[in-house]
């Protein structure tokens, strides 16, 4: 038996050791945008998980462009530090490909903690003035945003290339540009947030003009022999917003900029969205992208299963899978996934007495799966 899920993909001059990658989680435990000893262990136990790539968490290009203050950000010094020890760390562990996805959040800004409900701040919390395409609001009791101009606008560019800079001193070996999630370079893609007569609104040209701006930039400071993607929407899951239709010719488009690969996700711009959630929900988002634009596709969304993970890679609808609960739920789902495919993983040495080859337990515990 053998599994198209743990062979090996090329992403730019990027190697993956398997389809698998960790998709990027915030986790809400940064201080004023730099890892903490949170980032440490929660990074450090995923870089052990044996998936082929690991991402790091959306990651603010300026300080106002986080989602919160626990986020983590890259535009100082003391930040890029923090980063580093945390990602020297995890190249102890692993041998996999780790990533950083850097974004702007936009309108979505300023907020508080989610376990703390995720609303605006509030006066005494230290709020800041949100910006986005146009002064809409995502929801009643929002903040209204600033209508960024065109001079600010190029200066986002150069905080993206920046933050991009920052993250290839650290060592990463893949950027992916945040595009999706109703963050700032969605905003401009859909219409029910980019309201502009400029040369940055109406059309789906137009529209596309700043995320794309920001995908040439990064590009031409991002090394080659690095992997370059976006994280995109393939569904605003709301009347008048961006779709299937638009987001294919975006990865096109993102593709012609020199980009290697696109992660379709959807949903989170507007706050009447109405998201059939299911098994694989987003996968036929990225299948449509993966035809229509020729470029790798990575799937996420409810894949949770191992052999629905290789259905999605093995009949082509994806090239990759990316789980974000499920990893948080079973930081070995690798391993086991492996056990069930009849593929076989790198453990690291100090967990290789945990091998189904070498304790029983591991039957008892998993009972009725193949042995790797």
């Amino acid at each position: 038996m053998s599994s198209i899920l743990f062979e090996p993909i090329k992403l730019g001059g990027v190697t993956l050791p398997n389809r698998i990658v960790v998709s990027p989680m915030c986790q809400y435990s940064a201080d004023d945008g730099c890892m903490s000893d949170w980032h440490l262990a929660h990074l450090g136990s995923l870089a052990c998980s044996g998936a082929g790539l690991l991402m790091v968490e959306a990651t603010g290009v300026t300080r106002e462009g986080r989602i919160s203050h626990g986020c983590t950000g890259l535009y100082s010094d003391h930040n890029q530090a923090a980063m580093t020890r945390v990602i020297d760390a995890c190249r102890a562990i692993t041998k996999s490909p780790i990533g950083l996805q850097i974004g702007h959040a936009g309108r979505k800004g300023s907020t508080g903690m989610p376990w703390l409900g995720g609303k605006p701040l509030a006066p005494n919390e230290s709020p800041w003035q949100t910006v986005g395409p146009s002064p809409i609001a995502f929801a009643d009791g929002w903040s209204i945003p600033h209508e960024l101009t065109g001079d600010e606008i190029r200066g986002l560019v150069d905080a993206f290339v920046a933050s991009a800079q920052r993250a290839k001193a650290i060592g990463f070996d893949v950027v992916e540009l945040h595009s999706a999630h109703g963050y700032l370079l969605h905003e401009f893609l859909s219409p029910l947030s980019n309201r502009r007569t400029d040369r940055y609104g109406g059309s789906l040209e137009n529209r596309m003009r700043f995320p794309l701006e920001v995908a040439r930039a990064v590009r031409e400071v991002w090394p080659k022999e690095r992997a370059l993607g976006a994280r995109i929407t393939g569904s605003d899951w709301a009347e008048g917003g961006f779709e299937i239709a638009e987001a294919v010719p975006y990865a096109r488009e993102l593709r012609a900029a020199g980009l290697d690969y696109v992660c379709v996700s959807s949903g989170g711009l507007a706050a009447n969205q109405q998201i059939k959630v299911g098994p694989g929900y987003q996968v036929g988002f990225a299948e449509q992208i993966r035809k229509g634009a020729r470029i790798a596709v990575r799937a996420v969304g409810m894949i949770v299963d191992p052999e629905q993970a290789e259905d999605i890679v093995a009949s082509g609808k994806a090239d990759m899978v990316a789980l974000a609960r499920g990893f948080l739920d079973d930081p070995r789902w690798v391993w086991h996934a492996a056990e069930r495919l009849g593929a076989t993983v790198a453990l690291p040495l100090q967990y290789a007495r945990s091998h189904r080859s070498v304790w029983p337990g591991a039957a008892l515990a998993r009972p009725g799966r193949a042995t790797a």
